[in-house]
């Protein structure tokens, strides 16, 4: 296993070899986090996809402060968001409900990764959208209105929507097993 400034070195000079093998070893771990953003898993191939060009178009930029991984996962987000947004997908949030919320659902720690992935997937994408930048990958409210084009208050609102959407989910899946578990 070549270490990574020696892999993104090879990447540079562009040998296939160290292409192939950043992909294989980052791949994996950026998928699940296009699965996040997509609307389906197509659609999340072809993040990923478009995610690894850019990261081999953009590799120079790289100064190896910070983790490797967690400059291609930002780079990984900024094109899911940017598919979104050339698809105009969250371009119509709206700032019409603000609740305060700050406490992820109750139940979610409990869910297994399937589990959690396809109740946030079947998100609205605006909720999904803000959901996963700040509850997933940690961005804040002025950060993900930056980068959405949105105010900090719709950033706000979409996360509360979110966790509402989030918990009623959770309640009818509880709701659901339980009914089973007394049958």
């Amino acid at each position: 296993m070549t270490d990574e400034k020696s892999l993104i070195e090879g990447c540079l000079k562009g040998h296939e070899s160290y292409q192939y093998e950043l992909y294989k070893r980052f791949a994996g771990r950026m998928m699940p986090v296009c699965r996040r953003y997509a609307g389906s898993r197509e659609d999340a191939e072809d993040y990923l996809q478009e995610a690894f060009i850019k990261i081999f178009e953009k590799l120079n930029l790289y100064r190896f402060q910070g983790s490797l991984e967690g400059w291609i996962r930002t780079t990984v987000v900024h094109v899911c968001l940017n598919k979104l947004r050339s698809r105009k997908l969250y371009g119509d949030i709206s700032e019409d409900f603000h609740v305060a919320d700050t406490h992820t659902p109750d139940g979610m720690q409990n869910l297994g990764e399937q589990e959690l992935l396809t109740l946030i997937t079947g998100l609205p994408v605006g909720y999904r959208t803000v959901f996963n930048l700040f509850a997933i990958d940690g961005f804040d409210h002025a950060e993900i209105a930056d980068m959405l084009g949105i105010s900090e208050g719709t950033s706000r609102s979409q996360l509360a929507k979110a966790r509402m959407v989030l918990r009623k989910a959770l309640a009818e899946k509880k709701t659901k097993y339980s009914h089973a578990d007394k049958a």
